[in-house]
């Protein structure tokens, strides 16, 4: 049996396990149109994370142009940043490094030091598995198979309070992700439209059908709507009354049609909402370019746009927001320095992510990147990691939700943090 306790930290409100596709059930509604609208949550601040899958060749994105070495290893794929290029050119951001063309609407950011990129961040176990890759860096634990936890669950855990609100932890996918399993409650929605929600990776609900669902509301109803379960049944009453189907985005700005751009925009929602939302996880995919990768245009050029331009939309959506907020993206690993015969780059070892915020140190290339001659690439063909991903993850996660506890965020690190984020 669950207590009324546990029935809220486990997400007793999330209405797992009832994949609702027609909306939210009767007797949720009228629970919630029954009690006072209050206000919610507000002033909470967010961690936005965005995991791109396939491991981001991190050389491309941000590119040491003026590396001849990388020159040579890339003789099809390298693109320089003179301005005889044109449109074709790197923008260069501080005489070294190069941004890609296709990611310009990153370019302002930089410039006014909201935007921060760390170079020859990565993993120290140097599996070139996807799957473990992203397995590891999403339990925050690269040594360690056998933790059953995310880092960023344990992150919704350390946030100094009991979570009063379903919507702590929401990730926009259709399946809750590796760093969001554990015991803290968290949401995978793949769409508020549909408020379709599954609870995999959350043993406490996962298994409950709706039945035993309703008959755990009638037994804990009242406790429920006395405390934090009232200002529960009121965010549910909000999504249920908001016309997230014809949201229209602040500033007049325009989201791209994809997943990614997608899911962004109804984080926004949620944090226009008031309904709680601290930590929000979204997926950007097909990062993995063995094949014509390209160079101004192609597979590559097609995600760096989506990336930076989803991203950036989301920011100028939040308008008066953007205090509350930070975005971080990650990847499982990057790409071999050496372009390969089809066009493409094979599974590497450090790559590159981007941190946008106000608090963020940002218009400078963090990290170390030495020069690609041989001698420096990792086992002889890959850039090295020189950052480990906790020592960025960490930094921006305490400095921005204001966490405590590093041994428990990040079990066995003992790194320290590179000044990613301002005092």
């Amino acid at each position: 049996m669950l207590t009324r306790r546990g029935f809220l930290k486990a997400g007793g409100l999330s209405l797992f396990g009832i994949g609702l596709m027609g909306g939210i059930p009767a007797f949720i509604a009228e629970a919630a149109a029954g009690e006072k609208q209050s206000r919610l949550y507000k002033g909470k601040k967010v961690l936005v994370c965005i995991f791109q899958r396939g491991a981001m060749d991190g050389l491309m994105a941000v590119t040491p142009f003026t590396d001849t070495y990388l020159q040579k290893a890339r003789p099809n794929l390298f693109m320089s940043a003179a301005k005889s290029g044109g449109n074709g050119s790197l923008i260069d951001l501080d005489g070294r490094f190069g941004l890609h063309p296709a990611m310009k609407s990153f370019e302002r950011a930089f410039a006014d030091k909201q935007l921060a990129i760390v170079h020859g961040i990565g993993s120290p176990n140097t599996t070139r598995s996807h799957f473990d890759a992203q397995d590891y860096m999403e339990s925050g634990t690269p040594f360690s198979k056998s933790t059953s936890s995310g880092w960023l669950n344990r992150a919704a855990g350390l946030l100094g309070h009991d979570a009063a609100t379903p919507f702590t932890a929401v990730s926009l996918t259709s399946a809750m992700p590796r760093s969001f399993y554990g015991d803290n409650p968290a949401l995978a929605i793949s769409s508020l439209q549909d408020f379709a929600i599954q609870m995999r990776g959350n043993p406490a609900g996962a298994n409950l059908a709706a039945k035993s669902f309703e008959d755990l509301y009638d037994q804990t109803a009242s406790g429920l709507l006395q405390q934090t379960g009232r200002e529960s049944f009121e965010a549910v009453k909000m999504l249920q009354k908001t016309n997230v189907k014809n949201y229209k985005p602040a500033n007049g700005v325009v989201y791209p049609t994809s997943a990614l751009g997608s899911s962004l925009k109804q984080i926004a929602q949620l944090i226009k909402m008031n309904v709680g939302l601290e930590i929000a996880f979204a997926e950007s995919n097909g990062w993995d370019t063995h094949f014509n990768q390209g160079t101004v245009n192609g597979i590559f050029a097609r995600n760096v746009t989506d990336l930076s331009e989803s991203i950036m939309a989301f920011w100028h959506d939040l308008g008066a927001l953007q205090d509350d907020v930070v975005i971080m993206s990650m990847t499982e690993f990057g790409r071999t320095v050496h372009q390969n015969g089809t066009g493409g780059t094979d599974h590497g070892r450090a790559s590159c992510n981007f941190i946008l915020g106000n608090d963020v140190a940002g218009g400078k290339v963090h990290g170390k990147v030495d020069t690609l001659a041989v001698e420096n690439l990792e086992d002889g063909r890959d850039l090295a990691v020189t950052t480990d991903f906790r020592n960025v993850f960490s930094e921006v996660a305490d400095k921005h939700l204001l966490l405590k506890n590093d041994k428990i965020l990040f079990p066995d690190w003992k790194g320290s943090r590179i000044g990613v984020m301002n005092a």
